[in-house]
């Protein structure tokens, strides 16, 4: 009989020894961590930013803060996660097939794809000064990937079916 990979990772780690499969999951935990943290973070720039005056100083430096948060955190963070996630996956092997909770999860890992994409395109608009949207509706949009990431945790610890 095989053992899943999620027990046999279990039963290395009791050996004293951390498998590959711990050594992933360790990553893409770290990379999920680091990817949450810009997408809560990014609406709350955009909060500011859509309280100041197009081509002013702040507008500037929340321009650069912006670019910065996306480029150099959020985009490698996110292909991290989804690179050590479907690494993880394919670690099941063919009962990934069959785990209800995974397609769900998976359908909102795309919604905070689609956040992510949506908030890539907002920094765009705020870059060429052609924002549209109020304070409000960002206030909004921050708290969209609390809730993906609530639904995700409860799916991804509890797997309820």
């Amino acid at each position: 009989m095989r053992l899943p990979a999620a027990l046999i990772g279990i039963n290395e780690a009791r050996k004293g020894r951390m498998s590959g499969y711990l050594w992933l999951k360790a990553v893409h935990i770290i990379s999920v961590i680091s990817w949450m943290a810009g997408l809560l973070y990014l609406p709350r720039l955009y909060v500011y930013h859509a309280g100041v005056a197009a081509g002013s100083e702040a507008s500037a430096t929340f321009k650069v803060m912006e670019r910065k948060l996306l480029k150099y955190i959020m985009n490698p963070a996110m292909i991290a996660s989804f690179v050590t996630g479907l690494a993880l996956i394919w670690q099941l092997g063919e009962a990934a097939l069959t785990m209800g909770w995974l397609h769900t999860k998976i359908l909102l890992l795309l919604g905070m794809g689609a956040m992510h994409g949506m908030m890539a395109r907002w920094r765009r608009e705020f870059e060429q000064d052609r924002n549209t949207h109020s304070h409000r509706f960002f206030r909004v949009m921050n708290e969209v990937p609390t809730l993906l990431m609530i639904g995700i945790v409860i799916l991804a610890v509890g797997k309820p079916f």
